[in-house]
């Protein structure tokens, strides 16, 4: 793997950004792996655009910016409308299923992210964590143990039973979806 980039992105109050961070985290604790993550917001604390990007690499990043995404999550019409086109040819694109898509050939996968947020964990703000257990299927060069360590290090203790609830119903999400097939 020479290069591996992933973009999240969202409104601001989603949890991209720190879905991002908690991919960069748990990429450090891969031996061999280097890893840029950066982030961009609106002026705007909650509602605004916001972008999370991760580079993976085994070998020197030279440029830290994801240039074309491996990955897009898009978790708003917005954002998705911002960056589809940005996307590798074989990429693949993560959005909910409230999203409207253009027809492509990148592989995409509409999901019922939030609906599944607010059914199953009962709390839609996880929705962030949801989608780390849907990139867990795609993300081979991270293991599923180090992103469990890296959210629990990352989110509110009073938060992790209920993150690590989002995480596997993400996981359970990503199996039905077919995803990474």
């Amino acid at each position: 793997m020479d290069r591996f980039e992933i973009r999240l992105s969202g409104a601001g109050g989603q949890g991209m950004i720190l879905a991002g961070i908690i991919i960069a985290e748990a990429a450090l604790y891969e031996e061999g792996l280097n890893v840029t993550q950066t982030q961009s917001y609106g002026p705007e604390s909650r509602g605004g655009a916001s972008r999370a990007e991760v580079v993976l690499s085994n070998e020197i990043i030279d440029f830290p910016k994801v240039i074309k995404p491996d990955i897009l999550v898009s978790l708003t019409q917005e954002a998705y409308d911002k960056y589809n086109e940005d996307v590798k040819n074989e990429g693949i694109i993560i959005v909910d299923d409230s999203i409207e898509t253009d027809e492509k050939e990148v592989k995409t996968y509409k999901l019922p992210i939030f609906e599944k947020a607010i059914n199953e964990v009962e709390m839609k703000l996880t929705a962030n964590i949801m989608v780390l257990g849907i990139l867990d299927k795609l993300l081979t060069q991270i293991k599923t143990s180090s992103l469990r360590k890296a959210i629990k290090k990352r989110v509110p203790e009073n938060t992790t039973a209920v993150n690590m609830e989002a995480f596997s119903v993400g996981q359970k999400l990503a199996e039905g979806g077919n995803i990474g097939e």
